[in-house]
């Protein structure tokens, strides 16, 4: 059977993605390789084993065009109310929360945060088929 193990985002600024990474998911740093033309850097924090690769190409000064395919990593959080405030209170670049209903239910409370390259992250409650 396969396992999800990483997903890989190219950054500009090691420094300021790994902050920004900490400070809103708690990921620490599991593994950095440096190379000649690019540096990886592996984070993860306790709750699971799959990580987020950041690939830092060397001397690259544009950012990156993200495109249309990119869609989004997501963190499933206990209080999804609480960490909106912290990360609104850090800073980031937070979006309101927003709930889904389907069939009269809900299906998931929920916002996105952007982080220093753009790209953007899902903050869903625990919730139904997000644990």
């Amino acid at each position: 059977m396969a396992k999800a193990i990483h997903m890989m985002i190219r950054v500009l600024d090691e420094k300021r993605s790994v902050d920004f990474y900490q400070t809103a998911f708690g990921l620490q740093v599991a593994d950095r390789f440096g190379f000649d033309d690019f540096t990886l850097v592996y984070l993860r924090n306790p709750e699971a084993d799959f990580e987020i690769e950041l690939t830092v190409n060397h001397g690259r000064a544009d950012p990156y065009d993200l495109g249309t395919a990119y869609g989004h990593v997501a963190f499933a959080v206990d209080d999804l109310a609480a960490e909106h405030a912290r990360l609104t209170a850090a800073g980031l670049t937070v979006n309101p929360i927003k709930e889904f209903v389907r069939d009269g239910a809900l299906m998931a409370r929920f916002f996105f945060v952007t982080d220093p390259d753009g790209y953007r992250i899902e903050v869903l409650q625990k919730h139904g088929r997000y644990r």
